[in-house]
């Protein structure tokens, strides 16, 4: 891991080399593919929304909220939402043609960049074959063999069709395979929607500031234990407890849905440790941090091996995909190979299946990760100084393609530190971005990413907008 300026987690030196001459020709997005950006001075004059503002009126009309997730709102940081027209590299555009450096990308899939052509391409040809199958494919085999190969937790895969379900599938086989049903979370982190993680989650619960979601029954939730991130004499003592009860431990690695948070040293062994001593499962939910800290994820990255493994975003390609894998005596109870019920009309269709294997190509190719660790260690150090310059206090820190900062002096370990950030001075500066043509999502409580497609022009320039924002605020 890699911490700058006293921000989140210590635990890694950062490894930043220099980007290999070989690998430039995919992370430079020809001026062709990418309209040039105007001056700052110009962008500014430019400025407008008044076309997202005139859709997102409609769009609240005839959808919760005007979206179909609530982060998209922008509610923790004001202004009017953008609606986006077109996404290409490291760049999107909205509907009023305003263009920005994106470093969302998508929360988390696009680490290739947006729309890459080797990406449309293979989709174009498999289409002409259909989109959907509702049968098995060679496509799933090709996609599994690459993820079994990669993480070294899994021996088999099942996919599905988002992260929340590969998380539901994943808890529901835990407790198959232990005969347990309590499970320990971490405050913060966030395992989608479904009812029994919905306990001092993060992502948009926390942007929203609910404490959980009305409908979910407290029978959902009852056995859900929770602690904070990175505090491990609290499991401790939660197993003691509860001795012989519980069946996973399960967490972002990194935690994600908070900001970004990084583990301290030795804790994820420590939790390798204690759930072997307990009999209880160890699960690392890599939606977020699968092939993005490092191509086998956090646990290769770590060194630390957990029993169970969920994936999504990267391994889609941008489209909807989720999994979830494991030891083989674990997963061989998932039906039809065992009792453990599970299923899914599109789970392993060709187009996710095509764009995931399109893309785990090219993370693999050499020094990808190196370049991701480089542009993105730039870019976090350079906020942080800006920031730091202009008198604000500020933390952050990054791993490979991932990062984030808080508004606060840090260090922060957990979502309790995290809340102590000036999340009206985050939403400030956010819009003030915004304006500058930088994209970053919009909630202090959500990482960051960068992709192969940024090139140091689009960070030198965000940092220059970073330093004019943070004068004004």
């Amino acid at each position: 891991m890699a911490s700058v300026s006293g921000g989140v987690a210590l635990s890694c030196p950062s490894r930043l080399s220099h980007r290999s001459s070989s690998s430039s020709r995919r992370r430079h997005v020809s001026s062709s593919s990418v309209k040039m950006a105007v001056s700052v001075d110009e962008k500014k004059k430019s400025f407008t929304l008044q076309k997202s503002e005139e859709a997102f009126k409609i769009a609240k009309e005839l959808m919760p909220g005007g979206v179909n997730s609530p982060v998209r709102a922008f509610k923790s940081v004001g202004g009017q939402p953008i609606l986006i027209d077109s996404v290409k590299g490291s760049h999107m555009w909205d509907i009023d043609g305003n263009e920005y450096i994106d470093y969302v990308g998508s929360w988390g899939p696009a680490i290739i960049g947006h729309a890459d052509d080797e990406v449309l391409a293979a989709l174009a040809e498999t289409m002409k074959k259909g989109t959907s199958f509702g049968a098995p494919c060679l496509l799933e085999n090709i996609l599994a063999e690459m993820v079994i190969s990669a993480v070294p937790s899994i021996e088999m895969v099942r996919f599905v069709n988002s992260g929340t379900e590969a998380c539901m599938g994943m808890l529901r086989l835990a407790r198959a395979f232990t005969g347990k049903e309590k499970i320990i979370k971490f405050e913060g982190c966030y395992h989608g929607h479904a009812d029994p993680f919905l306990v001092k989650a993060g992502s948009g619960v926390a942007t929203l500031g609910l404490p959980d979601s009305p409908g979910v029954p407290r029978a959902a939730t009852f056995e859900t234990l929770t602690s904070p991130f990175n505090d491990l004499s609290t499991v401790e003592k939660l197993f003691e407890a509860n001795k012989g009860e519980i069946a996973a431990v399960i967490l972002e690695p990194v935690v994600g849905n908070s900001g970004f948070i990084a583990p301290k040293p030795d804790f994820l062994n420590a939790l390798r440790e204690i759930t072997k001593e307990n009999g209880a499962l160890l699960v690392f939910d890599e939606v977020m941090t699968g092939f993005r800290i490092s191509y086998g994820g956090a646990q290769e990255y770590f060194g630390i091996t957990p029993d169970i493994t969920t994936l999504g975003k990267i391994i889609g390609g941008g489209l909807p995909v989720g999994a979830y894998g494991g030891r083989r005596e674990i997963m061989e109870l998932v039906a039809p190979a065992g009792p453990m019920y599970q299923a899914g009309t599109l789970s392993g269709n060709p187009l996710a299946m095509t764009a995931g294997i399109q893309t785990l190509k090219r993370l693999k190719e050499p020094g990808s990760y190196e370049y991701l660790d480089k542009i993105t260690g730039e870019l976090i150090q350079g906020i942080l100084d800006a920031g730091k310059k202009a008198g604000h206090a500020i933390c952050g820190g990054y791993i490979s393609g991932m990062f984030g900062f808080f508004f606060t002096e840090g260090p922060v370990y957990n979502f309790g530190d995290a809340k102590n950030s000036d999340t009206a001075k985050f939403a400030r500066f956010f819009r003030g971005m915004l304006e500058e043509g930088v994209y970053f999502a919009p909630s202090q409580f959500e990482a960051g990413f960068t992709s192969l497609a940024h090139t140091p022009e689009d960070i030198q320039q965000t940092i220059a907008a970073a330093e004019k924002v943070f004068r004004q605020i």
